[in-house]
């Protein structure tokens, strides 16, 4: 399958990059009242991704990600204000719970919708205190993961690795030891190629399932954990690499790259990392074996390859 942007695709991009760049430094409620007026939440898939992407690149304050991406694909609408879902089966590390104008809570029963107060969330205390994050008590809670909120995280982290990687590029251009800037040096310039290129394969991952999603491709379950798990693969060669050019000033809280350090560790962490997911991803291929029959009468993906099996993909 091939995919790239069509026209009215990138001019979604430039409209958002800019957007973004003008208005981030608003509170975030105006924020949200901007985004909201712009229809970003209506958005489908591929488009939401865009939108997400530069969201994430901007380390965006307001409860969009979870409305759009853990609410919405729960409820089967958009919420009344802002919204998220609880549908790991535990209703620990809610994103923006504690906010939340209605939340979709996925039970034995079915999605059950009540008000944010109602439930009474509570914040989490974690490493990333701009991210809202609480811990839901709900009984009869099941799991069923919506593939779109696997991509969101999976595109919202890809956004926080570029703007790592944009930082750090910035100040190895202007960084001077030995009377030349460090970015001439080859070992940094090799840390920020291997950055760049995980970000574009964690990058192509998330848009591929965003496109399944769309078109509702059998493959949409298989292709958003690997995004998911691509995307936390990302952030660990981002952070580490990202971290180590900058130097222990990169931490501190006067540098920008603290905080998005912390959302790609965090676009990790939700929903489970990258290890949950390739774990997962192997489960689903072992029983996809059994059900395929002996060896020699497998069919769909599955091929002998160099005296070992394979697995093709796409």
């Amino acid at each position: 399958m091939e995919f790239e942007f069509d026209e009215d695709q990138r001019l979604l991009q430039r409209l958002v990059r800019e957007t973004v760049a003008k208005s981030r430094s608003q509170p975030a409620d105006q924020l949200w009242a901007t985004y909201l007026e712009l229809g970003w939440l209506e958005a489908p898939p591929v488009e939401l991704a865009i939108v997400l992407e530069e969201l994430g690149y901007a380390a965006d304050p307001t409860p969009f990600l979870a409305t759009a991406t853990w609410f919405a694909p729960l409820a089967g609408r958009l919420p009344s204000g802002s919204g998220t879902g609880v549908f790991d089966g535990t209703g620990r590390f809610v994103l923006d719970a504690d906010r939340a104008d209605e939340i979709a809570v996925l039970t034995r029963d079915g999605v059950r919708i009540v008000t944010g107060p109602e439930l009474g969330a509570a914040r989490a205390d974690i490493f990333d205190p701009t991210l809202h994050v609480a811990h839901v008590e709900v009984g009869d809670l099941v799991p069923g993961i919506p593939d779109l909120a696997l991509m969101g995280l999976a595109i919202s982290t890809v956004g926080s690795c570029r703007r790592i990687l944009d930082l750090a590029v910035a100040h190895v251009k202007e960084r001077v030891q030995f009377d030349v800037p460090i970015g001439s040096f080859q070992a940094v310039k090799h840390k920020a190629a291997d950055m760049y290129v995980a970000i574009e394969r964690a990058r192509a991952l998330a848009y591929f399932s965003a496109l399944t999603i769309a078109e509702d491709d059998p493959r949409r379950g298989r292709a958003a954990s690997m995004a998911k798990a691509a995307a936390g693969e990302c952030q660990r060669i981002v952070f580490r690499n990202g971290f180590q050019l900058f130097g222990a000033m990169g931490f501190t809280w006067e540098n920008e790259l603290q905080i998005h350090l912390k959302r790609a560790k965090a676009g990790d962490l939700l929903l489970g990392t990258a290890a949950v997911h390739r774990r997962a991803l192997l489960e689903k291929t072992r029983q996809e074996r059994e059900r395929s029959g002996p060896q020699g009468e497998r069919s769909g993906p599955y091929r002998e390859t160099s005296g070992q099996e394979g697995v093709v993909t796409g």
